[in-house]
């Protein structure tokens, strides 16, 4: 019988994938370990690798096909020896056994009848207000007609967005539908974007968060003026060693030493590096760090491994190559998969302070906001500082508000001496 080849599982949270792409064809003779196809992920789009030598009998599922599930069949492998009598047979098989199936469904016709005309009912009409013909009263149409008012242009104030006579009376008022000061309504309400794999599981998973795990939140204040000054001479130093016409090999970011900052924080109270599981709290020996990285259509998530154990510069040269390759799909799945605590950085557009959700089974989220000037009191004097916030969100079941607190404490300590970080 023909091998079957199923529709992989190629992460922890993939349930469906899309085929991208066959590279072998009906009658290619293949190896294992040969890649044969190309599948979008939740997170990237990975080459799928044979397991089995033999010729390719019959391509089930075509290129370019969106949520196959996991472990649907997408194609039959014919082994050595094995013609196209074998497809023959392996199909009759199968449809015997879809047979037995469909007649056990049939065992209440009626009911199943019922409940699809209540949903045929129920979602045959299209509330109006959704609809894309113009939502007018009858009088509101004479009176536009009777002026040369195009119904399309005219913002109703009425029922569901519906022109009635008065903003008719208003368009006619302001000059039609032309000049300055005219209100242009899009007769189509809406646009429908389809959600992808990733945003799919991006909202299952942080519906999931939100609703199993316990949240709390702590949030400090973080002088950064000493930290900048340091990140200043550095970056000026790389590009005088670099010369005017050479890039520089390195220029440090404010996230790259906040990621340093938390890996040593991490290091010194480990208590807040751990996981939550129901037979016990998971507490990591190693220090990976994943920080949050927006691309179409979501984010993902990249990992720096032993991040305690590399300097400023090698986190910031690291982060760059990941969060380049993120962006292009290609990631690894060990490159994105795991990590013990996640950072997530909205400083860069303006964002002063939120609270993240907690990555599952992840115990805390770090949230960067944008550092700023503000006053503040010193020695009875009033001095201005740049000053960031830093909201940490954790997992209850893992760690309790005194290990936050330490660990924002010790986070602060480096972040305020980043000469510490340095050594």
């Amino acid at each position: 019988m023909p091998i079957e080849i199923l529709m992989p599982a190629l992460s922890p949270t993939m349930t469906e994938g899309n085929l991208a792409k066959w590279v072998v064809k009906e009658g290619d003779k293949i190896k294992s370990g040969q890649v044969i196809a190309e599948i979008e992920t939740d997170k990237a789009t990975m080459e799928v690798e044979a397991v089995d030598e033999g010729v390719i009998g019959k391509i089930m599922v075509a290129s370019g096909t969106e949520g196959v599930k996991v472990n649907q069949l997408i194609a039959l492998l014919l082994e050595d020896g094995e013609d196209v009598a074998s497809l023959t047979e392996y199909e009759n098989t199968r449809k015997q056994e879809v047979g037995k199936s469909q007649k056990a469904e049939e065992k209440e016709p009626l009911k199943v009848a019922a409940a699809s005309q209540v949903a045929e009912s129920s979602n045959s009409r299209i509330p109006d207000f959704l609809s894309s013909r113009i939502l007018a009263s009858p009088l509101a149409k004479r009176v536009a007609a009777n002026e040369g008012i195009d119904l399309r242009m005219v913002a109703g104030t009425g029922p569901h967005g519906r022109v009635v006579k008065d903003d008719v009376l208003k368009a006619v008022a302001s000059g039609g539908t032309s000049g300055k000061g005219r209100v242009l309504r899009n007769p189509t309400e809406f646009t429908k974007i389809p959600n992808n794999n990733m945003r799919k599981v991006i909202a299952r998973r942080l519906s999931e968060s939100k609703q199993t795990v316990p949240h709390f939140y702590l949030t400090v204040e973080c002088e950064l003026d000493k930290l900048l000054e340091v990140r200043k001479e550095i970056n000026f130093d790389a590009e005088a060693t670099a010369g005017k016409d050479k890039k520089p090999a390195y220029k440090l970011s404010v996230n790259d030493f906040i990621i340093k900052a938390t890996a040593l924080a991490l290091k010194k109270v480990p208590a807040a590096n751990a996981s939550w599981t129901d037979e016990a709290i998971l507490q990591f020996n190693n220090v990976d760090i994943s920080v949050a990285v927006a691309i179409d259509g979501g984010l993902i998530t990249p990992i720096v491994k032993n991040a305690d154990q590399k300097s400023v510069i090698t986190v910031s040269n690291e982060m760059k190559d990941l969060a380049a390759r993120a962006k292009t799909g290609k990631l690894a799945p060990e490159e994105f998969q795991g990590g013990g605590f996640s950072i997530s950085n909205l400083g860069m557009f303006g964002v002063k302070q939120f609270a993240a959700i907690v990555n599952p089974p992840q115990g805390c989220i770090l949230a960067v906001g944008a550092g700023e000037d503000r006053a503040v009191v010193r020695h009875g004097k009033l001095e201005i500082r740049n000053i960031v916030d830093l909201t940490l969100s954790v997992d209850h079941r893992v760690v309790d508000g005194a290990v936050g607190a330490q660990f924002l404490a010790a986070l602060k300590h480096y972040l305020e001496s980043p000469s510490l970080m340095l050594l």
